[in-house]
Order: structure tokens, then sequence, then C-alpha cells
């Protein structure tokens, strides 16, 4: 197999081998993907992290080997923005962007030379309880809604909670409806934890939608922007306009 690593912060990725096709992810600066397949200037990469698949533009990627990386470094960036120097250029990169390629805070891949000088976030050693849950998830508010985001650049409803998770060493899939089918249910919102996931459905009873709920009353989304909303039995009350937005399914906790 080979692999590749994006070397921009976001790098899209797409439905096909063209940029007029639709954006079904993105891959991060430093993740780690197996090359799939060529075509007129794109590469199929299915991303290690989370095994999504997309076609990227090629000269986004570069060439890496087991030996440059290690998957047991968990590390994170740990601010908003977070300088990168390459080939003696500044470059920032979003919070949750992993570190795995960089030892000492220095990296050599192919003919990049990077240097990482921001603060630098262990998942592994992180806890999972409310008042770090809430910090590391309000630094997402007011970023854009981006169909396919993983970043503060943009970002989607699931690819919100999958790095919210990531900061604490929990790996999610990529979309809501595969979060949606792991997990164990939690019955009533009365009995919600900080942390607990909710999910909604369209009107075909299909799971469209997921937030991080921080109380039986309050929900952190990503919907129009990262926002902060209301939540009963029914769902998700909009702050704005007091209008019902979302229709609440199910409600997941991960162990």
């Amino acid at each position: 197999m080979s692999f590749v690593i994006g070397i921009i912060p976001v790098i899209p990725m797409r439905k096909e081998a063209s940029h007029r096709t639709e954006v079904v992810s993105s891959l991060l600066f430093g993740e780690i993907a197996e090359i799939l397949e060529e075509s007129n200037g794109f590469t199929k990469i299915r991303c290690q992290y989370d095994g999504y698949e997309g076609w990227c533009q090629t000269t986004q990627l570069t060439p890496i080997f087991s030996n440059d990386f290690n998957n047991s470094n968990q590390t994170l960036t740990a601010d908003w923005a977070n300088p990168i120097e390459i080939n003696g250029t500044l470059m920032q990169v979003s919070m949750g962007t992993p570190l795995t390629i960089f030892k000492n805070n220095e990296a050599h891949i192919g003919n990049f030379n990077l240097h990482y000088s921001g603060k630098v976030w262990d998942a592994t050693k992180a806890v999972f309880e409310e008042e770090t849950i809430m910090s590391i998830s309000k630094q997402y508010l007011n970023t854009s809604y981006l169909w396919g985001g993983r970043s503060v650049f943009g970002i989607d409803c699931s690819g919100f909670v999958q790095q919210v998770y990531r900061f604490f060493n929990k790996q999610l899939p990529r979309d809501a409806y595969q979060q949606a089918a792991e997990g164990e249910v939690v019955g009533f919102l009365q009995e919600v934890k900080c942390g607990d996931l909710a999910f909604f459905d369209n009107e075909e009873g299909k799971i469209t939608h997921v937030g991080l709920l921080y109380s039986s009353d309050t929900i952190i989304h990503s919907s129009g922007k990262v926002r902060i909303d209301k939540i009963d039995n029914m769902g998700i009350v909009s702050s704005d306009s007091g209008e019902r937005t979302h229709k609440l399914r199910i409600i997941k906790r991960y162990s």
C-alpha cells in the first residue's frame, strides 16, 4: 500500500475526480491516507482516521512512508489556529490537527521541512468531563457550517462532534447516521450527561443531523454555524428565532 498526507491546512475530498463535483469530506493537514486510485490530476484516498474515501487534488498531497509517522502519537494542535513553518513559510492549521508526523516539533517529509511552534494537546491524557468538553467545543462557536468540513475554517454537524471527541481520544465515524449506529442508547433526555450526542431525522426517518448535549436542555451543534440552542423531547429550538429546527430521534452515549 502507498500512503500520502495532506500538505495544506484543509484538503477537500470530492465525490469524483473533478473540481465540479460534491465535497464529501476533508483531509486535515498531516492526516494519513491510503492511495486507492489516480486520475486526471486527482488522487482517490481513504483517510486512515475514519475510513472515509474521496478524491483530492494530487498537488495538495505528498507521499509518506511508515517510518515517517507514529500512529501511537495522539497529540493535536491546541489553539484555534496554529503556526507551522513549511520550507521557511508560515502556514496556519486548524485546532484538532494531528501532529502524528512530528518528532520534537520537527518533520521532514519528502521535499518538505516542517516546524511546529504552537501548543500541543495530548488526547490520551484528556478526561472526558463537563468542563473540558465545554471548553473544547466552545472554541468552535460561530464557525461557518460547511458541508464536508472538519475544521474551524468550516465544519459540518458530524465533523464537529467527530473533532470534539478526537480531543479525548474517542474515535467516531464520519457521518451522522454512522455515528448513530454506535454507542449506547440514553432512554430519556432528562438522563443525559454532558458529551452525549443527540441525533435528528428528516420526514423519511433518515438521520441527517447530530449535536453534542451540554445538558438536558442545551445543545451545541453546527447548523448555519456552530451554535448553542435549546432542546426538548421534540427537538431543537433556535435561540435566535424561537422556531423548532430539528426533530429528535435518538440519544447516544459512548464509553
